[in-house]
């Protein structure tokens, strides 16, 4: 019996000292549990709509919406007054130039983009044995032969021109040979044919006018002396073991010639150095691809 109320007593003693310690710590723990509760109620704050944050990004998103649907709208009924860029498209050069150079002759004469090439060519800054390539442009297009032609009002019909490639090149090779001046270099106009066959006759037609097309861009002054230049009959001749037919004044000096150098190129210049050099870089030019 004894150990019976010894056992009762102590259950009693331990259910008292767990009722005082609650009640001792009951202030902590109402802390703690009114602390989680605030935080819980400051989270769904944060969370909810109402919040300042969440107002602000509403804000947004719904301006967002606004101004999309705007520009969908304006896109719809207005794109056909949308004008579209044409990019113009890359030119291929036929030969390696060492310096290439861009000119835009929007609205320019006949004058003044033969002033341009001359004086290129009488100031090239490539280094000696270099090229310049000259490339003419209309609307950032790079101009066609065709084009050209038309430009500088040539003796060509169009129907002449078109059995010419579009791309071709105006260059200037500095040979360093000259006395007057060390920028001084050799203009040549590259061209590429589509047949040899049928350009061969274009060319012979072409040579009776050929110095007065381009008198203006190799130096040639228009005197009572040199117009017999303009009447004066080609000749046959061999120039970088290419046939080449060549005008030459009374001196025997060059004035102008054109040389086949193969079936599909064809070199306008008055210099043998320059037929040397493009001559080199058309063959490696085609060792290359």
């Amino acid at each position: 019996m004894e150990d019976s109320k010894l056992k009762n007593k102590n259950v009693e003693t331990f259910a008292e000292d767990m009722v005082k310690a609650i009640e001792n710590d009951r202030g902590g723990l109402i802390k703690k549990i009114i602390h989680e509760e605030e935080e819980h109620e400051a989270q769904k704050k944060n969370l909810s709509p109402e919040s300042a944050k969440n107002k602000t990004f509403l804000l947004i998103g719904f301006l967002l919406l606004f101004l999309a649907s705007i520009l969908f709208i304006f896109l719809f009924f207005f794109n056909k007054e949308i004008n579209t860029v044409s990019v113009a498209p890359l030119y291929s050069s036929i030969i390696f130039t060492d310096q290439t150079d861009f000119y835009a002759i929007d609205g320019f004469t006949e004058d003044k983009i033969v002033q341009i090439i001359f004086n290129r060519s009488n100031n090239t800054k490539v280094k000696i044995g270099g090229v310049n390539g000259i490339y003419l442009t209309e609307n950032k297009m790079v101009v066609s032969f065709n084009k050209f032609m038309t430009f500088i009002k040539g003796s060509l019909n169009k129907d002449q021109s078109n059995l010419f490639s579009n791309n071709f090149l105006i260059g200037i090779f500095k040979s360093g040979a000259s006395s007057v001046s060390p920028n001084i270099g050799d203009l040549f106009i590259l061209l590429k044919i589509r047949s040899f066959t049928d350009i061969f006759p274009v060319m012979k037609v072409w040579e009776n006018k050929m110095l007065y097309d381009f008198y203006g861009f190799f130096g040639v002054d228009l005197t009572p002396e040199t117009n017999y230049l303009f009447t004066k009959d080609w000749e046959e001749g061999i120039v970088s073991n290419k046939n080449a037919r060549i005008l030459k004044d009374n001196d025997g000096k060059i004035i102008l010639m054109y040389v086949y150098l193969d079936d599909n190129s064809i070199v306008i210049t008055d210099s043998e150095s320059a037929v040397n050099e493009v001559v080199l870089r058309l063959n490696s030019s085609k060792v290359k691809k």
